[in-house]
């Protein structure tokens, strides 16, 4: 994927997670795909308000935390900012939502998706802002869906906070 060829990580500890995807992706053809049980690329969309001052965050149904949008990648996907775009509008119900191109942050998780087996997640991660005055509308995706503010997240998230630091920049 060029994008993260072309990325500068803004850490040591991003820059080595970005060599290791860059080394899954030239070592699976199926990387992008969710039946790879060696792990799969997802995409993530942080989704912040007009201002930057709060962050959409999903309870999770599987998970049982609160957590960004995003999801697996599909086949009609054009790239990972696509899909982290398709996601976060999907799961939002809100239109306008813009994307920066750029990822903001990269994460390898531990995870149980629909394969119904032990996998990884190689998360990439990208800031979306939202229309001044956007109501989200929670999908069938997610058992809560609400804003947060970036300085005041909900119990058990202590994970996001470098995540939404790279994304309010």
């Amino acid at each position: 994927m060029s994008v993260l060829e072309e990325w500068k990580a803004p850490t040591a500890g991003q820059e080595a997670l970005r060599q290791a995807y860059l080394g899954f992706l030239a070592a699976r053809e199926d990387a992008c795909a969710r039946s790879c049980a060696a792990g799969h690329l997802t995409a993530s969309a942080v989704v912040l308000d007009a201002d930057g001052e709060h962050t959409l965050l999903t309870l999770h149904p599987r998970v049982g935390r609160w957590l960004q949008l995003g999801g697996h990648c599909e086949a009609d996907d054009t790239g990972l900012a696509a899909a982290a775009l398709r996601e976060a509008t999907e799961e939002s119900g809100m239109d306008g939502l813009v994307i920066d191109p750029e990822p903001v942050h990269l994460d390898v998780h531990p995870v149980t998706c629909s394969l119904g087996v032990p996998t990884r997640h190689f998360d990439v991660r990208f800031a979306v802002r939202a229309p001044r005055g956007a109501q989200p509308v929670r999908s069938e995706e997610s058992d809560d869906l609400r804003w947060w503010p970036v300085t005041a997240l909900p119990p058990d998230s202590e994970d996001l906070v470098e995540m939404l630091a790279a994304a309010v920049g």
